[in-house]
């Protein structure tokens, strides 16, 4: 057998290899399923079904109105202003499991951020995002983010990108105007979904 074949062959076998082993890795990512399933009910106590923002680059953030970090719904809502109309979406849901600094009803955290923040992206009803009772979506996030685990504060951010994959997880002391996260959206914004 010649050089030329066997060089011709081991290519070959490569190319072949290398195509299975991309069609296995888009095949798992596939099969990952994206957190945006499921109903959830928005702060008015409508239900919405998280599908509806698949497409878009959506930012999940578990809140908290008495928390050294509440000032972060300045930073979120001008995030939502800048790039609403490309495609990013802020879904606030609000927590008590840290210090208990979410102890109010849906209607007095609505009032508290429209009034003291301008919060105008969606703000859905009080939901469970830590321990064996933590909602459907954050059990989704905290098992398929990257580090995977449960949330450890107010105002952790999770990216999901056009696809409906976990793009990042950033810890609440990450504000949202940190460069680390307006480049990960930046960034996400210029994927086709």
């Amino acid at each position: 057998m010649t050089t030329a074949k066997l060089l011709t062959m081991l290519l070959t076998g490569l190319t072949v290899w290398s195509t299975g082993a991309m069609f296995a890795m888009a095949l798992e990512r596939a099969d990952q399923a994206s957190p945006l399933t499921g109903e959830v009910k928005k702060i008015d106590g409508t239900a919405v079904d998280l599908a509806k923002y698949k497409g878009k680059v959506v930012l999940v953030v578990n809140v908290a109105s008495r928390c050294g970090y509440t000032p972060q719904y300045t930073g979120l809502q001008k995030l939502y202003d800048t790039y609403k109309d490309k495609g990013l979406v802020v879904l606030g849901f609000p927590a008590n499991e840290f210090g208990a600094q979410e102890p109010g009803s849906d209607t007095d955290i609505a009032t508290f951020c429209s009034s003291k923040y301008g919060v105008t992206f969606d703000m859905f009803s009080k939901v469970v995002v830590k321990g064996p009772n933590k909602s459907p979506l954050y059990k989704s996030l905290t098992e398929s983010a990257t580090p995977p685990g449960e949330v450890s504060w107010n105002f952790e951010k999770f990216l999901i990108g056009r696809d409906g994959a976990i793009v990042g997880r950033y810890k609440s002391a990450v504000a949202p105007e940190d460069a680390k996260l307006t480049g990960a959206i930046e960034a996400a914004l210029g994927k086709a979904g």
